[in-house]
């Protein structure tokens, strides 16, 4: 048996989101390899092996998924979202550096929690945007604080990953004052959490009413560029530049 590893991207959280391709992926797998709550959305049959892993290790369940592979496995790894967005698929090319022959590997994209919450929203990011990892786990703080700061000269609109955990409150607190020194206190910050499950909350507040408590590890967050605006119940930012 030829052994395989596709890095898939489950999407933000409701099934209905889960792509076709990946699906069938994970019809055809003999292994699946990921984070403990990613893992347990994948239901378990006969044949398949469930090698779920607690977070921060994830050059270990991309070695281990190369290993499996190496031994003939057919090995989905699972990332929420889509996995070359602060997920998976960067881990297990930089495990592979250095292995010598590498298995069949693809990558299989999925809905992306900024792009669902986005159109929860209405369209936020309707113009030139980025997207920022807050989490300081792997760079360190500076290296945020100075891209916050150039984003909001350039003026992109913003999508925040990973703004606030228990174990580090205190940096989205900082982010939002840098974000109100740079962008003023009118401008929309959207915040948006569990999108697609039934813990779904969306809210829009200007950064003069945005406190850190309003977000947490399950939320993405949106800050609209200089011209984002509201229409109705809808937040948008113009297709053109101001």
């Amino acid at each position: 048996m030829t052994g395989w590893v596709a890095v898939a991207g489950l999407g933000p959280g409701a099934d209905a989101l889960v792509t076709p391709e990946v699906r069938a992926a994970l019809a055809e797998a003999t292994d699946v390899v990921g984070y403990i709550p990613y893992v347990a959305r994948v239901a378990p049959r006969d044949g398949l092996a469930l090698h779920p892993s607690d977070n921060r290790v994830e050059l270990d369940r991309a070695r281990l998924a190369l290993d499996l592979a190496a031994d003939g496995k057919r090995v989905v790894v699972v990332s929420s979202g889509d996995p070359g967005v602060f997920a998976m698929a960067s881990a297990l090319f930089e495990a592979l550096e250095g292995r010598g022959k590498a298995p069949d590997i693809r990558i299989l994209p999925g809905i992306t929690a900024m792009l669902a919450a986005a159109a929860r929203i209405g369209a936020p990011l309707g113009h030139d945007f980025c997207a920022i990892n807050l989490s300081d786990n792997l760079k360190p703080w500076p290296l945020i604080e100075k891209r916050l700061r150039l984003a909001a000269e350039a003026d992109f609109a913003m999508a925040f990953y990973n703004p606030r955990s228990k174990s580090r409150p205190e940096g989205f607190a900082r982010a939002l004052q840098i974000l109100r020194e740079c962008c003023g206190p009118d401008r929309l910050i959207s915040f948006a959490r569990a999108v697609s499950t039934p813990d779904e909350a969306i809210r829009t507040v200007t950064l003069a009413d945005a406190r850190p408590e309003m977000a947490d590890m399950r939320s993405v967050i949106i800050l609209g560029n200089s011209a984002t605006r509201r229409v109705g119940k809808w937040v948008y930012t113009p297709r053109s530049a101001p």
